[in-house]
C-alpha cells in the first residue's frame, strides 16, 4: 500500500515538474525581452528542475519495480499470460521515457547550467537551440508519460 502511494506521489511530482517546465518556464522565457534575463531565468529554473525531475523519476521507477514484484506474487504462474504483453509495452515505453528524461536533464539542462555558471557566454542562437531542445524533449516526455500511464492503469485494472 505504501509503495502505491509513493508511486502516485512521485508520478505527480515528475509530471508536475515536466508540465511546469512546459507551462511556466518556456512561456516565461518568451516574456522576458532581454537576452541576459532569459539566460538567468533558464539557468535558475533548470538548476532546480534537473535534480527534482531526476529524483522524482528515480523514485517512480523504483516504486514501480516494487509494485511489479507484488503483482508477480499475486498472479504467480499466470503473470506472463495475464500481464505479459501490456507489461512489455509499458516497460519498453518506460525505458524510452527514462532515456529522454535523462537526455533532457543531463545533456541539455545540466550542461547549460554548468556552462552558464562557469561564465561562458551564449549567443541568442545558442539559447534558442537549448530552448528548442527543451521544448521537443518535453513534448516527447509528456506523450510517452501519458501512454505509459495509460498502460499502467490497464495493468492495475486487471
Amino acid at each position: 500500500m505504501l509503495t502505491s502511494w509513493l508511486h502516485l506521489i512521485s508520478l505527480a511530482a515528475y509530471l508536475g515538474s515536466v508540465v511546469g517546465l512546459w507551462c511556466i518556464v518556456v512561456p516565461a522565457l518568451s516574456a522576458v525581452r532581454d537576452h541576459e534575463g532569459q539566460l538567468i531565468l533558464l539557468a535558475r529554473s533548470l538548476k532546480y528542475y534537473n535534480p527534482f525531475q531526476t529524483a522524482a523519476l528515480g523514485v517512480l521507477v523504483l516504486s514501480g519495480a516494487f509494485q511489479l514484484t507484488e503483482l508477480k506474487a499475486v498472479y504467480r504462474e499466470l503473470f506472463l499470460k495475464e500481464l505479459g504483453v501490456t507489461l512489455g509495452w509499458k516497460l519498453t515505453l518506460s525505458f524510452v521515457l527514462i532515456v529522454f528524461s535523462t537526455y533532457q536533464s543531463m545533456a541539455v539542462g545540466h550542461r547549460f547550467v554548468r556552462r552558464y555558471e562557469a561564465g561562458e557566454s551564449f549567443s541568442p542562437q545558442e539559447l534558442q537551440a537549448v530552448t528548442r531542445k527543451l521544448k521537443i524533449t518535453t513534448l516527447t516526455i509528456l506523450l510517452l508519460a501519458v501512454v505509459t500511464l495509460w498502460l499502467g492503469v490497464q495493468l492495475r485494472g486487471r
